[in-house]
């Protein structure tokens, strides 16, 4: 008797409801988490932490350089990633900038332990992430770049990142002090830790 190979079901589709308000959620809770890495005098890694750095130099506010700084990228995510990811990428750098000009107006920080601050902005920030990529988006950037990169030219995304990380480090040596900086690398390291574990393809499957 032939042996029967099972079908897997089709994966489920996230409903437009679905994507809109978990693509909100998630960069809200962004801009909750920057906004309290502004607060300790903190940065992070990739886009996010670059635009943070041209902030401090500037004196021009997050949201707008965000939003600047990622309207090269998306020409490369259009390639690697299609219309979809690419629309749905734009409208999540969009309201990450816009809730981050607003947020300072609704919502203030006092008395937070540095240490403490680190560790909880990387939560909420990993939080915010993966309510982002679970609904088919990114928050631009490096992070298509490096997806580019790796398509065309065999460079490992992750090594990409990486080096880009330790750029964004780099510079934030020679703008913030020791401290402040070893503090950096606490909150950058939770969230990438968070987002390591939990954004798994194979055990979320709807897009």
């Amino acid at each position: 008797m032939a042996e029967q190979t099972e079908t897997a079901p089709e994966a489920p589709r996230h409903t437009l409801f679905e994507d809109v308000q978990g693509i909100v959620f998630g960069t809200a809770m962004m801009a909750v988490g920057l906004g309290l890495l502004q607060h300790l005098g903190l940065v992070t890694g990739q886009t996010a932490g670059l635009s943070l750095l041209i902030s401090k130099w500037t004196g021009l506010g997050f949201g707008p350089v965000f939003f600047v700084i990622n309207l090269p990228f998306y020409w490369f995510g259009f390639v690697r990633m299609g219309r979809r990811f690419t629309v749905k990428t734009f409208a999540a750098v969009g309201l990450m900038s816009f809730f981050s000009m607003v947020q300072p107006h609704v919502l203030n920080f006092e008395g937070v332990n540095p240490y403490a601050g680190a560790v909880i902005a990387g939560m909420i920030l990993a939080a915010g992430l993966l309510a982002v990529f679970r609904h088919g988006a990114s928050m631009g950037g490096f992070g298509i770049l490096a997806l580019y990169f790796q398509d065309r030219f065999g460079f490992r995304a992750g090594w990409f990142q990486m080096a880009v990380d330790a750029m964004v480090f780099a510079l934030a040596a020679i703008t913030i002090s020791p401290f402040t900086l070893l503090l950096s690398v606490i909150g950058a390291a939770v969230m990438n830790a968070i987002i390591g574990i939990n954004h798994r393809r194979d055990r979320y499957v709807a897009m």
